[in-house]
């Protein structure tokens, strides 16, 4: 078979893409001369591309550290069904993939991943570098991602969205936001949580957790909404930033207790530092409920059981498996990221009860 004759090739030096972000297929045919589909079939080797022509885009390749999306291009060809669900590491609280939240929120994106006929790949980056996330895309792995969490990476997110990465947070909805997500209403739950101890009499709520965090920041809104329509101002002090430290909140008691105003309730974002807490306050003496009331957040297999069991506001995690999944292939098939939120409610146990 005769090739097909070649364009001709420039011969002033190649510029660097006019366009922002990760260089694309499109970048390399512009800069080469010739068509995306000359490009394609030169970076795959063929022989039916002048070898000329083969070795200037491959060198304008390199030069732009191009390489070839096998993520796209196995979607092009409907070959991959892989889903890379990542979980964040942070170094400094070293929160572990055993957390009960964690596991709760996995299976159920596992479930819906399944039902869909898509296998999962788990992996974990550090909690600093989020927009690692998209290694496993990039790579071919996956066709999309699933990130649990934003932790204090926001600015990384929208940047990963701008280059045009397929994937979808579990996160809090943030201003100016590029990228798709899906999480609970976390301010009605801290209104919620905060409003049913204020019904209960109690007046010095503590509020445990860090407010930096997108997730635990927004149900801290919720607490100060909630003394504000009330008609009463929320003491700051109250407030206390617990990282996720499997010791900090037991800490937190403790110094509250020795040093800080005394309170007849707490409102702590997550049951985990609700039962640590808890445990720590019955070491000093005092008793959940009949000295002080309790409401956490996530409602994991172990609030029910606690003691004593927990008022908590839950985290629909079923429901969150499978709105995610849909979200990502709903990216996957060209339409816009969308951020979604799911309703929230307060179920009441013996923690918050007189």
């Amino acid at each position: 078979m005769a090739r097909s004759p070649s364009p001709p090739l420039p011969t002033e030096p190649a510029a660097a893409p006019a366009r922002p972000g990760r260089v694309q297929m499109v970048d390399i045919a512009r800069l080469a001369g010739v068509s995306v589909s000359t490009v394609s079939r030169a970076m795959a080797g063929s022989t039916l591309i002048n070898p000329e022509t083969r070795q200037r885009i491959t060198e304008l390749a390199r030069s732009h550290n191009y390489s070839v999306n096998a993520g796209a291009q196995n979607l092009r060809l409907k070959q991959n069904r892989t889903v890379s669900v990542v979980v964040p590491y942070d170094p400094q609280t070293r929160q572990h993939l055993s957390d009960p939240f964690f596991l709760s929120l996995i299976g159920g994106i596992a479930d819906a991943l399944t039902e869909q006929g898509h296998e999962m790949l788990l992996s974990r980056v550090d909690a600093n570098q989020l927009d690692q996330a998209a290694s496993a895309y990039h790579t071919g792995r996956a066709m999309g991602v699933v990130l649990i969490g934003q932790w204090h990476q926001h600015d990384q997110l929208n940047a990963m969205a701008s280059q045009g990465v397929p994937f979808v947070v579990w996160g809090a909805q943030l201003p100016d936001q590029l990228y798709a997500s899906v999480g609970s209403d976390n301010v009605e739950g801290g209104r919620l949580a905060t409003e049913h101890l204020l019904q209960q009499g109690a007046r010095r709520i503590a509020f445990l957790g860090d407010p930096d965090l997108p997730e635990f920041g927004q149900r801290h809104q919720g607490y100060l909404q909630a003394h504000e329509a009330a008609g009463l101002m929320a003491d700051p002090s109250l407030t206390l930033p617990v990282p996720m430290l499997p010791d900090a909140p037991a800490r937190a008691m403790e110094d509250l207790h020795r040093h800080g105003p005394p309170i007849d309730a707490m409102f702590a974002a997550s049951d985990l530092m609700a039962m640590t807490a808890v445990g720590a306050l019955r070491r000093l003496g005092r008793h959940v409920p009949e000295d002080l009331l309790v409401v956490s957040y996530d409602d994991i297999a172990l609030a029910a059981h606690a003691h004593p069991p927990l008022t908590t506001v839950p985290q629909p995690v079923e429901a969150a498996g499978q709105m995610l999944v849909a979200s990502l292939k709903a990216l996957l098939a060209g339409e816009p990221p969308v951020r979604r939120t799911l309703p929230t409610e307060l179920i009441v146990r013996d923690s918050s009860r007189r």
